[in-house]
């Protein structure tokens, strides 16, 4: 394995693990810890660390390595906002220029069929993943490359929230579901706003992070 393959399979493991709650914030790290696990030198994760902390997932420290931060203050807003933004606008064009229902079960009935399998799974990083692709989904649909663009790049921070907001009771990933299951329906009909009466709802649990 290269330096840099290594360097990007520490990323990788480490991020996952962060983003997905498994290393929550406060968790501290360390280079020989991560570099144990999966049997690598410190130096790929010593660069892996630097990636994480340009991207503000982690803080390094001369004295205690790394330490997970936590979701900043006001970021599950800010993420709400713009995906309602990004989301709202795509519908309203899907809406307005009306593919037809029989596209949009073709494009959301894979996510909600992943979704439907990870619930009776109890696979809750499934379910999450399936999530984020049925809402990438509705955004692609649009046909607005620059959209879905800055909808991949909330993807990470999307995960991370949803973690938090779904992890808290199967009523909530149930009701999650039903959700979706709702606005696929609307979207299949046109229903632009009746779409955004049921993402407002949706979207409202990650509110409760800000």
């Amino acid at each position: 394995m290269t330096g840099q393959a290594a360097a990007e399979r520490a990323y990788a493991y480490t991020k996952q693990r962060i983003i997905t709650g498994e290393l929550a914030g406060g968790a501290r790290l360390s280079e020989g810890q991560i570099g144990d696990e999966l049997e690598l030198s410190r130096t790929p994760v010593h660069e892996a660390f630097l990636r994480l902390s340009a991207e503000r997932l982690i803080t390094l420290s001369s004295r205690q390595g790394a330490v997970v931060n936590p979701v900043p203050p006001g970021e599950a807003a800010d993420v709400v906002e713009m995906r309602a933004v990004l989301e709202r606008s795509a519908v309203a064009r899907v809406a307005a220029q009306w593919i037809g229902a029989a596209e949009v079960e073709a494009a959301l009935g894979v996510p909600l069929r992943r979704q439907e399998a990870a619930l009776a799974a109890g696979n809750l990083g499934a379910y999450v993943e399936a999530d984020c692709d049925f809402h990438a989904a509705v955004i692609a649909l649009a046909g607005n490359p620059i959209a879905a663009h800055f909808f991949d790049l909330l993807r990470d921070r999307q995960v991370r929230l949803a973690h938090l907001v779904l992890s808290s009771s199967q009523v909530v990933l149930d009701a999650s579901f039903a959700e979706h299951r709702e606005m696929a329906a609307c979207l299949g009909r046109g229903d632009a706003a009746g779409y955004g009466a049921v993402l407002d709802l949706h979207l409202s649990r990650h509110q409760g992070l800000a």
